[in-house]
């Protein structure tokens, strides 16, 4: 995978696994892998700085809560209401960008 390609999507994918109900890293890391059988790996590094960034927009709102098999709480991650506006227009933009990315690649 082109990390180049990532970095540009990475907010669509980050609010897409989260919408629905709160996830907290490792699961946000866990379902982007489930979801596209191992072609997304996100890395720590660059998961919790995208996160952080979200949240500071106003896109994503966490929490600590207990961790589901104990030790130290871990932060959850919840789509806010500005969050999903913002999911429903990335995901128009990729849309739009992806058809005519096909249409300059189709050879027609």
């Amino acid at each position: 995978m082109d990390a180049n390609l990532l970095k540009g999507h990475l907010d669509l994918i980050l609010l897409a696994i989260i919408e629905g109900e709160p996830k907290y890293g490792l699961e946000i890391i866990k379902e982007a892998q489930l979801r596209t059988d191992g072609y997304f790996d996100l890395k720590v590094g660059s998961l919790y700085p995208a996160l952080h960034r979200l949240e500071q927009a106003g896109w994503l709102s966490g929490d600590f809560q207990p961790a589901p098999r104990g030790g130290a709480p871990v932060k959850y991650y919840r789509l806010t209401e500005s969050g999903g506006r913002a999911l429903r227009d990335k995901r128009e933009q990729f849309s739009t960008f992806s058809r005519q990315v096909g249409r300059l690649t189709s050879g027609i």
